[in-house]
């Protein structure tokens, strides 16, 4: 059986920041101890201790890395979740600038910060100032969007983010010394008139199992909102003001996914291809995960015919767990039905949306405001219809956040404390809606099979060897039995 030292030494060498503050390593050949994301060369496995603390590690000798500095990270920090924080702050400034640019003061107030805590963090650990690192961000979207589109020069300005085209310009000029029609030299004068759509690409580190995300989403796809035909999978998208829809496909020869977007959509673009990275899984290191995985004999097959799994993300939190709850004890082909339904009570109809994409899903606020009859008229067992319910209520309040980098412990807490919510459905939403790489809903009757377990327990126990991959070998057992 994998030990534990064995399972951290596989997340340390993913350098995948969502161990960070985890635990931290000690390198007997040097003294030092270091995080799981430092940039240093990787030593040997026999060379490392790994420690639950910075204290432990400084009690058994070892000095902290000056190179990734162990009192910044999540859980040691002055300020905690340093790293946590400032890897989230350029998705809420980009979600933010959606509805109005709120101001760094309202985006600090969300991590119970002052804004001057907020820039203290993000320059320790990035270097930069918030509005710098947002910036770059920005930037790099416009010479995407100016060398792959044809969208005016102004368009582009808007939809990468800046506020004005002087800005725009003059960051471009400060940054590449050039304007930014220079990168249009290439491109033929056409108008975009006509255009309803735009393509952008994003990377992937291969391989990429583009049939079995397909499958996945397929299978649990929101009537109406998703849609997954002809190898592509395509939904509607509500983001601030902003209405439209999107089709994704796979570019194998580009190592890349397609994504097509609504032109009704490129003002949110920063905050839209963020999330579709994550829906696609799209920074795993899959050779990692495999290498990790495939030395299991129970999961050595699995690994070997699909190569590359990932696992899909969630669009929208709040949209996540309702289907999460909706899929207690029942099968997957059930919960869609009954998904489905509820989107076409509670989502917002969608016009000028392709065939089969007709509604929005259903936001929280929406729901929130909803009596548990209306709910249980779709066919919902009154127990979940209340779950839904007090989900809402805690999500459209801001006193739950279901997001990449929301910090897990304390969402899995504050989710099982609802009523209706148990270990399962937490752990599916840690899977998919905060992206944990670890989550395990070990009372899975599918997992406990696989695994020969009795209880729970059993399979909890049992699954020890996967650490930190858990959640990538929870998905190679469903897809084994034809979808969970």
């Amino acid at each position: 059986m994998t030990t534990d030292g064995d399972a951290r030494y596989s997340a340390y060498v993913s350098r995948d920041a969502r161990f960070d503050g985890v635990f931290f390593i000690g390198v007997t050949s040097t003294g030092i101890y270091c995080r799981p994301v430092c940039t240093a060369k990787t030593p040997r496995v026999a060379n490392c201790r790994f420690f639950d603390s910075a204290e432990a590690a400084e009690k058994a000798a070892f000095r902290p890395c000056l190179r990734c500095r162990p009192e910044l990270a999540p859980g040691s920090a002055p300020v905690d979740d340093a790293r946590r924080v400032a890897g989230l702050v350029v998705r809420r400034i980009e979600e933010a600038m959606l509805d109005g640019d709120p101001g760094l003061d309202a985006i600090a107030a969300q991590f119970e910060l002052s804004a001057r805590q907020l820039r203290r963090i993000v320059h320790d650990e990035l270097g930069v100032s918030p509005m710098e690192l947002v910036s770059t961000r920005r930037l790099l979207l416009a010479k995407q969007l100016l060398t792959e589109t044809r969208l005016p020069i102004t368009e582009v300005a808007f939809a990468s983010g800046f506020a004005s085209l002087r800005r725009f310009n003059d960051a471009f000029r400060t940054r590449y010394g050039m304007a930014p029609g220079r990168l249009r030299r290439d491109v033929a004068d056409a108008s975009t008139a006509a255009a309803e759509s735009l393509t952008l690409q994003l990377t992937y580190r291969p391989p990429y199992d583009w049939d079995g995300v397909l499958a996945f989403l397929g299978a649990r796809a929101l009537r109406g909102v998703e849609r997954v035909d002809e190898g592509a999978y395509a939904r509607t998208v509500r983001l601030g003001a902003h209405r439209g829809h999107v089709r994704v496909r796979h570019a194998p020869a580009r190592r890349a996914l397609l994504v097509e977007v609504s032109l009704s959509l490129t003002p949110a673009l920063p905050a839209l291809l963020g999330r579709l990275r994550g829906v696609f899984d799209l920074g795993a290191r899959p050779d990692v995960v495999a290498a990790h995985l495939g030395a299991d004999p129970r999961l050595a097959a699995a690994v070997a015919r699909h190569p590359g799994l990932r696992v899909p993300g969630a669009f929208e939190g709040f949209e996540l767990a309702v289907r999460a709850v909706l899929g207690q004890q029942v099968s997957v082909k059930a919960a869609t039905t009954l998904a489905g339904r509820f989107a076409e009570a509670f989502g917002e109809a969608l016009d000028g949306a392709p065939a089969g994409l007709t509604r929005l899903a259903p936001t929280a606020d929406r729901v929130a405001a909803a009596r548990e009859e209306e709910i249980t008229a779709l066919g919902v067992v009154a127990s979940r219809a209340r779950s839904i319910v007090a989900i809402a209520r805690e999500v459209a309040s801001g006193r739950l956040r279901l997001e990449p980098g929301a910090a897990p412990e304390e969402t899995l807490a504050a989710l099982v404390a609802l009523p209706g919510v148990g270990p399962w459905t937490a752990q599916y939403i840690a899977l998919r809606a905060l992206g944990r790489p670890d989550a395990f809903p070990r009372d899975d009757l599918v997992l406990r099979r696989a695994l020969g377990a009795v209880t729970a327990a059993q399979a909890e126990a049992a699954s020890q060897a996967w650490r930190p991959w858990r959640s990538y070998a929870t998905l190679h057992l469903w897809r084994e039995a034809g979808g969970g």
